[in-house]
This record gives C-alpha cells, structure tokens and sequence, in this order.
C-alpha cells in the first residue's frame, strides 16, 4: 500500500493527537499535516507542488467551518479533485446532505470509543491508500 500526504484539518487538539495516535499505533506510514482551522489549511493548500492527496476535515471549526471551507476548496481547479473526507461528531441530516451536495468523497462520525476510532481510521486509509488518485 502506497503512503499517503494527508491533511488533518482540526481544532481539537485532542483529535488531532488521536488520529496521529492511532495512525502509528496501525503502524501506517503516513505523513500526516497538520491544520487547526480552515484558514490555516488554505495557507498550506497554496503550496501547489506538495498537495496532499487526502484531506480529513472537521465540519465544526473557528473562523471557516466545515462546508464553507469545502466550498471554497470545490470552487479551484486544483484543489478540488482532492478527495475530502468529513470525520466529524455531527450527525446532523442537514449538514450531511450540505457535504454530498458540495462533494465530500466520504462523511465518517467520529466514534466515542477509541478502539472503534483506530478500526474506522485503519479501513478509511487503507481504502484510500489502495483508491487510484488524480494528480492534476
């Protein structure tokens, strides 16, 4: 399986730590970046020679939440073939429809146990790991 370049967007810096957690803890090589907020992540997305080639994305964030951060992803050429997974505690109908509307390529709730969470995660990247990717 191929490493991916994956960029967390995420305020929490509880989540963040778990997801780096349970990604070494499935001895996972890959390279995870870091954003705290939408506005943050955009700053690293300019980099347009290092894209990653997934991005984890909260939906309830400071300053840019979720789907506007999506909206503005999904409305640049380059930008927006990256497929973008929500993982995200919110259950809320509207905000899952407002996601698949603008295009996320998957909508994962958060479990509240932690050995759900690293099996969730495990099956996600190793999916997208395997997923043939476009480099535009």
């Amino acid at each position: 399986m191929k490493s991916l370049n994956i960029l967390l967007i995420e305020d929490d810096m509880i989540e963040v730590m778990k997801l780096n957690r349970a990604a070494s803890s499935l001895q996972l090589n890959h390279k995870v970046t870091e954003a705290n907020n939408g506005e943050d992540a955009l700053k690293i997305l300019e980099q347009k020679d290092n894209l990653p080639d997934i991005i984890l994305l909260d939906l309830n964030m400071p300053k840019i939440n979720g789907i506007e951060f999506l909206k503005i992803l999904k409305s640049d050429d380059r930008l927006k073939y990256i497929p973008t997974i929500i993982l995200t505690t919110s259950n809320n109908q509207r905000d899952l429809l407002e996601c698949y509307k603008v295009g996320v390529a998957g909508y994962i709730l958060k479990p509240l146990k932690y050995e759900e969470y690293v099996s969730k995660i495990e099956k996600l990247l190793s999916y997208w790991s395997i997923n043939e990717l476009i480099t535009v």
